[in-house]
């Protein structure tokens, strides 16, 4: 399928290009510090950069943000929790690794969290965490349940990939109708995303196919024993799974898809009191991150690398092509993430996951903090 990249709005777009306009005036300040009591991150000779650059010199993210006393002495700590599994979120990583987190005065403990959403969220309401990594169509619904975690950041586009198998003649969104769908779970990202898809093309999510639910690691088992005609999950599976089919699943979607080209995926969470108590850390901590995705884009071997090190599914090669097939140079902020949330949400209650009187422009601003500026 062909990817298009088509702006929603001209003028709402808030990327990395744009997000250098936050800073102008702050940008002639010195690069290893902040004036008029603009933050920047401590420690910024320290901590050496154990793999490539800490931070690529063309990055346009601004050097200023949150009012505040400079941070000084050691690294503040802080946990940031994500799936350790999920190529998607390599920016913490990298960040980690290339030390981008110390130039900005953060000493950052990953906590892996492969528990629900909802337990994810509340360990950062509660201060069990104080950030996280994770997709938007995971995290919206509960967010609407009330959350004190704010979105402060997109972090990159593309993860998703609905596949379906070629053998059975399943190659277009338009010959899913009457088959089944395996998903591992019926509020996945991927089956929330793809439901939206679908009825945007003329499918009925409800009437037309079949979502049925099997372990992850058995979605494409269930292709080969004929129980379902497609499956919808994430990268790094979806991905090694059609390399690993020889030419039997095919790709039909992505959530980089058409419309969804320059639409973010995983987003950036934070620990309401943080911002509200601490904002420059909670600054620092989403600069950081998005310092640590624009090097995936730059550098997606070192990305792939650093992510292998971690334990990620597949070869280094196999990594690196999938971060190659994402979107990681684009993260939106300000009024062009808010655009997306409220998006999001007005297609999340097409597909009935969202409460129909929800409104989700409130909804968008309520969630989202901005911390950058």
């Amino acid at each position: 399928m062909t990817t298009s990249r088509n702006d929603d709005t001209p003028d709402a777009r808030t990327s990395r290009r744009t997000v250098l306009r936050y800073g102008l005036a702050g940008a002639a300040a010195t690069a290893f510090g902040g004036l008029g009591g603009h933050v920047l991150a401590a420690n910024l000779l320290g901590a050496p950069a154990p793999i490539g650059t800490a931070v690529d010199a063309q990055f346009p993210l601004c050097l200023t943000a949150a009012d505040g006393p400079a941070p000084t002495g050691p690294l503040r700590q802080l946990k940031l929790a994500w799936n350790a599994s999920a190529i998607c979120t390599a920016a913490a990583p990298v960040a980690k690794e290339t030390g981008i987190f110390a130039r900005h005065g953060l000493d950052v403990e990953f906590v892996n969290f492969g528990s629900s959403t909802e337990q994810l969220l509340e360990a950062i309401a509660t201060g069990k965490a104080d950030a996280g990594i994770g997709m938007a169509l995971r995290w919206l619904k509960p967010l609407e349940q009330g959350f004190d975690v704010k979105i402060t950041a997109g972090v990159h586009g593309g993860c998703m990939r609905l596949l379906g198998d070629a053998g059975a003649g399943i190659t277009s969104i338009a010959s899913l109708k009457g088959k089944t769908i395996a998903v591992s779970d019926q509020a996945s990202p991927g089956k929330n995303f793809f439901s939206i898809y679908l009825a945007q093309n003329g499918i009925d999510p409800f009437k037309d196919v079949e979502w049925r639910q099997y372990p992850l690691e058995a979605l494409p088992l269930a292709i080969d024993k004929g129980e379902a005609h497609a499956l919808a999950d994430a990268d790094p599976r979806t991905w090694i799974w059609i390399k690993e089919s020889k030419g039997k699943l095919v790709e039909l979607a992505t959530n980089l898809s058409d419309k969804y080209a320059d639409r973010t995926c995983c987003i950036i969470g934070v620990r309401g009191s943080l911002i509200r108590d601490e904002k420059p850390v909670a600054a620092a901590l989403t600069r950081a991150i998005l310092e640590g995705a624009h090097q995936v884009g730059v550098d997606p071997a070192l990305a792939a690398r650093v992510f292998s090190g971690y334990g990620g599914k597949g070869s280094v090669d196999d990594l690196v092509a999938m971060l190659t097939s994402q979107d990681h140079h684009h993260s939106p902020i300000g009024g062009d993430l808010t655009r997306q949330i409220a998006l999001y949400a007005d297609e999340l209650k097409l597909v009935q996951v969202f409460k129909p009187n929800t409104n989700t422009q409130r909804f968008a601003e309520k969630v989202y903090a901005d911390v950058l500026s």
